[in-house]
């Protein structure tokens, strides 16, 4: 037996939002990554700012919240 047509629409509707919201998801990773590249281009002629950049990265915000050790 076919499915109502409210019932199909619906589900093609939620798919097509589900696959939008990858796409998007994809793309801002692109652009982030675009956007790191482009500020570490920019930044490399200046090795003072080697220091500001290890402390902007994701993995040394995880140490700095990390609990010392008892």
């Amino acid at each position: 037996m076919a499915q109502p047509y409210e019932e199909r629409n619906s589900a093609v509707k939620t798919r097509r939002q589900q696959e939008d919201q990858r796409r998007m998801a994809f793309r801002r990773a692109i652009e982030d990554l675009t956007d790191q590249r482009q500020l570490r281009l920019e930044t490399a002629d200046y090795p003072d700012l080697a220091a500001l950049n290890y402390w902007q990265s994701p993995s040394a915000s995880g140490r700095r919240n990390a609990q010392p050790a008892r």
